[in-house]
């Protein structure tokens, strides 16, 4: 019985339509070069952050299963995720606990320390 395994551009079509909200915006484009395969992503402007994620990880776990896909078929695979034309993408701001500094560090003596302890 053969097995038919899915290629890297139809898991990742059926992987971003499963968690954008226009699933029929989504394009995904390949490309075979001198470095390895290029899959470049398309996808509506309002459903560009449920791609990337918080932080770029669901992007990021996307690029890695796309490299073990492509590991095992011995080829090196690379997503671009293309910007949508009317982007909205705001300023970056840091979060308030990135931006505030670290306490300074007090150190005691040991002369201190068991005075605070009454002994």
């Amino acid at each position: 019985m053969t097995q038919v395994r899915p290629t890297d551009q139809e898991f990742l079509e059926f992987a971003v339509k499963a968690l954008v909200d226009t699933p029929e915006d989504v394009r995904v484009e390949r490309k075979i070069d001198e470095m390895g395969v290029l899959i470049t992503l398309d996808v509506n402007p309002a459903d560009m952050g449920m791609v990337i994620g918080r932080e770029g990880q669901t992007a990021k776990a996307l690029r890695t299963i796309l490299r073990v896909i492509g590991a095992r078929n011995n080829a090196r695979v690379n997503l671009k995720i293309n910007e949508p034309e009317g982007s909205t993408r705001g300023e970056r701001t840091p979060r308030p606990e990135a931006a505030a500094p670290a306490a300074p560090e007090v150190k005691k003596s040991i002369d201190d320390v068991l005075g605070d302890m009454n002994i």
